[in-house]
């Protein structure tokens, strides 16, 4: 008996503020999709800014590897 209790008062709850929440949800979500977009852009901007730092310093890595087994080679 004690168990209905407690499911009918959270039932009785979440019908009570879980309707009235759901509007501030949709206010906020619509408060905070110009900042992630604006986030996303920079995001996306350091992205492009880092892959030919990226690719240099792979390159440098491959030479380096390289380079004494062509000296070696050499001799």
């Amino acid at each position: 008996m004690k168990k209905i209790k407690v499911f009918s008062f959270i039932a009785a709850f979440v019908a009570l503020f879980g309707f009235s929440i759901a509007p501030a949800q949709a206010a906020l979500n619509a408060a905070i999709a110009p900042a992630f977009t604006t986030l996303n852009a920079d995001a996306l901007e350091l992205v492009d800014l880092i892959w030919p730092v990226l690719i240099s310093v792979t390159i440098a890595f491959i030479i380096l590897r390289l380079f004494p087994k062509a000296a070696n080679k050499a001799v």
